[in-house]
């Protein structure tokens, strides 16, 4: 189905690069620009914006101009990529999630397992995907006190995203649990197991 026309901001980031800002899908934003046909470096999503960088001046203005007139359709999810990822749901914060949402461990684990995520974007680490898809009623804000350690391979969730972290880190999200999957890896053809667009279930084990 075809969306109203956007009213996103293209704003410059130097010479060879445009951010449009205020995109409802940037996945599916970034998606139309990649399959257009226009000469483009790269083009990265994020929670608002798509980051498109050119070679050449006249390609930023192709680019751009695009930008003002695509239209976009929505997404074909059952089409991606779809990564299972097994979780143990031995997180440190299972118990403080049940009791903050009112429910039992046994149901945080099946809500959060249960459902269908698309990686929306990548950042803040090399192979860490804000996955998209986390049930309202597991929506949370993030810890008032972020850890200065959490292990890599555990699995998270913060505001409505959940995640898994690719390498030991500090952060502020609530631990569910933990997986043996490796999320980045800089010696494999593709280092990070997830990219914008993907599928993303999680199986209890």
């Amino acid at each position: 189905m075809a969306r109203p026309a956007p009213t996103w901001q293209i704003r410059p980031m130097g010479p060879l690069a445009i951010l449009i800002d205020g995109v409802d899908d940037p996945p599916a934003l970034a998606l139309a620009i990649r399959a257009s046909g226009e000469s483009v470096v790269d083009v990265v999503p994020a929670a608002r914006t798509v980051l498109v960088t050119v070679d050449a001046l006249g390609d930023l203005e192709r680019v751009a101009a695009l930008a003002r007139r695509v239209e976009m359709v929505d997404m074909p999810r059952s089409a991606a990529p779809t990564v299972t990822i097994d979780v143990d749901y031995d997180g440190a914060d299972l118990e403080a999630v049940a009791a903050a949402v009112g429910c039992s461990t046994e149901a945080v684990i099946e809500t959060h397992s249960s459902a269908e995520y698309h990686v929306a974007f990548c950042g803040f680490a090399p192979g860490f995907g804000y996955l998209a898809g986390l049930p309202a009623t597991l929506h949370l804000p993030r810890r008032s006190t972020p850890r200065v350690r959490v292990p890599a391979g555990a699995v998270a969730i913060a505001s409505e995203y959940s995640a898994v972290y690719p390498t030991e880190s500090p952060g502020g999200w609530h631990l569910l649990g933990t997986t043996r999957a490796v999320m980045f890896d800089p010696h494999r053809e593709d280092p990070a197991l997830l990219a914008s667009g993907m599928t993303v279930r999680f199986r209890a084990t």
